[in-house]
C-alpha cells in the first residue's frame, strides 16, 4: 500500500463516528425541540387563558417574538461564520456560553408578573430574549453537522440519531408541559362572567414547575454535547475571505437548489406549524376534549418518534424527494377526516397517530437534505468555503418566520372571530376558524410546497455524483498536502 492510499484510508477512518459520538451530538438537539414544542403547543393558550391577555396583544407577542427570532438567525449565522477557531472549535463555544441566559429567559416566559399594565412588554421582552439566545445555540449546533465528519453517510446517520432524539424531545416537552399543566387545569366559568375570571394560583405554579424541569434538561443536554462531541477543523479546505452580511445573503440565496429547498419547507413548515399552534385550542373547544388534549398531543409525538426509523429506511431505499412526497401527503386524508366527522375521541386519536407519522417526516427530511445542498454548493464553488453556518441559519430563519406568521395570523383570526378567554364554549365563528386553521389551511400550504419540490434538482443520482466529486477533491487536496510535506522534508 503506497503512502497516498494509506493517508486516504486513515482520513476516511477518522471520519467514522462512534455510536457514543452520534448520541452526544444528537442529545444537543433536544433543548430546541423541548422548548419549541412547549412554546408551540402551549404558549398561545397560556397567554390567553392563564396570563389573561387580550387575543390581539397575544398575537403581537407571538408574531413579534418569532419575527425577531427570524431576524436574529441570519445575523447569528453571519457572526458564527466569522468566528475565530478556538481550542474547543468554532461552534461549541457559542452553544456553551448562550445556555445559562437562555434558560433564565425561558423560565421567565412562564412566570405571570404581579402587575397588569406591563404584562405585554414583559412577555414580549423575555420571549424575544429567549429566542435570540436559543438562536446562539441552535444555529451553531445545526451547522455542526458539517464539522463532526466529512463523510456523507456518517452525516446522514448522525442526522437520523439527532432527529430521533429531537422527536423524543418533543415527546418529553409535551409530556412535561401537558401532564403537569393538565393536572392543574382550572375549571372555566359559565355564562357572561367569563371575562372576569382570574386563574387559580395552582395553574400558574404548574407552568413554572414545568418550565423549571425543562430548564434543567436544557442545561444537561448542552453539557453532554459540549464534552461529548469533537469539532473537526478541515485544514485541507481553508476558509474563504470574510464577506459582508448582504454578500452572504446573495451567496446562499443565489444557489438555486438551496432557494427551492427553502421554499418547499417554508410552505410545508407553515402548514404543520398552523396545525401545531392551534391543535390544543381545536381539541379543547371545537372537539370538546378539554381534559384530553394533552394526551392527544402526546400520541402525536409518540407516533412521530416511532416513525423516525421508518422514514430513515424509506429515504435510503426510495430517495429523499419521494420520502417528502409520501410523508407530507399521508397526513391530508386524516385532516379531512377530522374536519368532516363529528367530534369523536377515537377518531381523534387515530388522526393524531397518523399526523405523528407525517410530523416525523417533516422533522427528519429538511435536516437530511440540507447537507446535500451544501455539498452541491461546494462542488460548484470549490474556492468558496466556510459558509456552512449561513446555509443553516437562513433555513432556520425561514422556518421561524413561517412559525411567527402562523402564530400571529392564528391568534389574530381568533380575535376577529370573537374568542372568549377561558370560556366553557366558544362562538360558532371561533369553532369554524379553528377548523380552517388545523385542516384546510395546512392542506393547501403542504400542496403548494410539494409543487415547488417537483422542480428541486438534486435527486439520488446527482447526490451520489456530488459525493464522489467532493471525495475526489478531498483526496487531491490530501495528495497535494502530502507532496508539499515531502518537498519540505527534502529541502
Amino acid at each position: 500500500m503506497d503512502t497516498h492510499t494509506l493517508l486516504v484510508f486513515c482520513k476516511r477512518g477518522r471520519n467514522k463516528l462512534s455510536i457514543c459520538n452520534k448520541l452526544c451530538y444528537a442529545v444537543g438537539g433536544a433543548p430546541y425541540q423541548i422548548t419549541g414544542c412547549a412554546l408551540g403547543f402551549f404558549l398561545q393558550i397560556y397567554l390567553l387563558d392563564v396570563a389573561q391577555l387580550d387575543p390581539f396583544y397575544a398575537s403581537i407577542i407571538l408574531f413579534g417574538g418569532r419575527a425577531w427570532d427570524a431576524v436574529t438567525d441570519p445575523t447569528v449565522g453571519f457572526l458564527v461564520s466569522r468566528s475565530p477557531w478556538t481550542r474547543y472549535g468554532r461552534m461549541l463555544p457559542w452553544i456553551l456560553l448562550s445556555t445559562p441566559l437562555a434558560v433564565l429567559a425561558y423560565f421567565l416566559i412562564w412566570y405571570v408578573p404581579p402587575f397588569e399594565n406591563g404584562k405585554v412588554i414583559w412577555y414580549l421582552f423575555f420571549y424575544c430574549l429567549f429566542q435570540s439566545l436559543q438562536t446562539c445555540f441552535h444555529v451553531p449546533y445545526s451547522a455542526l453537522t458539517m464539522f463532526i465528519t466529512s463523510d456523507q453517510k456518517e452525516r446522514d446517520s448522525a442526522t437520523a440519531y439527532r432527529m430521533t432524539v429531537e422527536v423524543l424531545g418533543t415527546v418529553l416537552g409535551t409530556a412535561i408541559q401537558g401532564q403537569i399543566v393538565g393536572m392543574a387545569n382550572a375549571p372555566c366559568l359559565k355564562g357572561p362572567t367569563c371575562h372576569l375570571y382570574r386563574t387559580h394560583g395552582t395553574e400558574k405554579i404548574a407552568y413554572m414547575i414545568a418550565s423549571g424541569i425543562i430548564c434543567v434538561i436544557y442545561i444537561l443536554c448542552a453539557i453532554v454535547l459540549f464534552f461529548g462531541v469533537k469539532e473537526q477543523k478541515d485544514s485541507c479546505r481553508p476558509k474563504s475571505e470574510p464577506m459582508s452580511f448582504f454578500q452572504g445573503i446573495r451567496l446562499v440565496m443565489g444557489h438555486g437548489p438551496y432557494a427551492k429547498l427553502v421554499m418547499v419547507f417554508l410552505f410545508t413548515s407553515l402548514g404543520f406549524m398552523l396545525l401545531e399552534g392551534n391543535f390544543a385550542l381545536f381539541c379543547s373547544y371545537t372537539l370538546g376534549f378539554r381534559n384530553d388534549f394533552q394526551n392527544i398531543l402526546l400520541v402525536i409525538m409518540l407516533s412521530a418518534t416511532l416513525a423516525i426509523p421508518f422514514w430513515q429506511w424509506f429515504l435510503s431505499r426510495f430517495g429523499k424527494k419521494t420520502a417528502v412526497y409520501i410523508g407530507s401527503l399521508s397526513v391530508i386524508p386524516f385532516l379531512v377526516l377530522v374536519a368532516c366527522v363529528k367530534s369523536n375521541l377515537i377518531v381523534t386519536y387515530i388522526v393524531a397517530f397518523a399526523a405523528g407519522v407525517s410530523v416525523a417526516a417533516a422533522f427528519l427530511l429538511p435536516w437530511s437534505m440540507l447537507p446535500d445542498v451544501v455539498d452541491d454548493f461546494q462542488v460548484h464553488n470549490p474556492d468558496s468555503t466556510g459558509h456552512e453556518a449561513l446555509f443553516y441559519s437562513f433555513y432556520v430563519f425561514f422556518t421561524k418566520f413561517a412559525s411567527g406568521v402562523s402564530l400571529g395570523i392564528s391568534t389574530l383570526s381568533l380575535d376577529f372571530a370573537g374568542y372568549l378567554t377561558r370560556g366553557c364554549s366558544q362562538p360558532h365563528t371561533v369553532d369554524l376558524t379553528l377548523k380552517i386553521l388545523v385542516t384546510a389551511a395546512p392542506i393547501v400550504l403542504i400542496l403548494i410546497g410539494l409543487c415547488i419540490l417537483y422542480t428541486y434538482p438534486i435527486n439520488e443520482e446527482k447526490r451520489q455524483g456530488n459525493r464522489k466529486l467532493l471525495q475526489e477533491q478531498r483526496d487531491n487536496e490530501s495528495d497535494s498536502d502530502t507532496d508539499s510535506t515531502e518537498l519540505a522534508n527534502v529541502v
